[in-house]
């Protein structure tokens, strides 16, 4: 299977009503591999904490930080706008981190982090397992927005 991009309605409701920019502070975390992402519900952190794998053997909720790798930019040529960050990796220490199925993108608030907003899911088409000693880095971090020709 392979990787897919989903964006959060509520990122798009955000966006719309000059609630959010994309200037503040980002984070990626983790989900166990019983989560199903749903784009209507899963607004805020608060939506979603209760199926972040746990603290334990490399990996910190809510501590991974993303550092914006591109702006937002207009691209004409495939008619979207688009922002990214830089890879992220974690790396197993003393057992393994997941299974986990997707990553999701947050918004971070550090006022109150459960109200942090849902940018979207990263979903990785198989469950995964980080063992001891390996690296699982997230690359070509990103989201697009674009609208068809209709």
């Amino acid at each position: 299977m392979s990787v897919t991009k989903t964006l959060s309605n509520n990122l798009k409701f955000q966006l719309g009503s000059g609630a959010i920019d994309f200037t503040g502070a980002f984070r990626v975390i983790l989900m166990a591999d019983t989560f199903t992402f749903d784009r209507t519900t899963h607004d805020i952190y608060g939506d979603i904490s209760a199926s972040e794998l746990a603290t334990s053997n490399g990996y910190t909720q809510g501590s991974a930080e993303l550092i914006v790798d591109s702006a937002w930019a207009q691209d004409d040529v495939n008619n979207k706008a688009s922002v990214s960050w830089a890879d992220y990796t974690w790396t197993a220490s003393g057992g393994s981190i997941g299974p986990t199925i997707s990553a999701i993108v947050l918004q971070w608030d550090s006022g109150t982090t459960a109200n942090s907003i849902v940018v979207g899911e990263i979903h990785f088409g198989t469950a995964k397992t980080i063992t001891d000693g390996v690296s699982f880095q997230l690359q070509d971090l990103g989201f697009d927005l674009s609208q068809g020709s209709s």
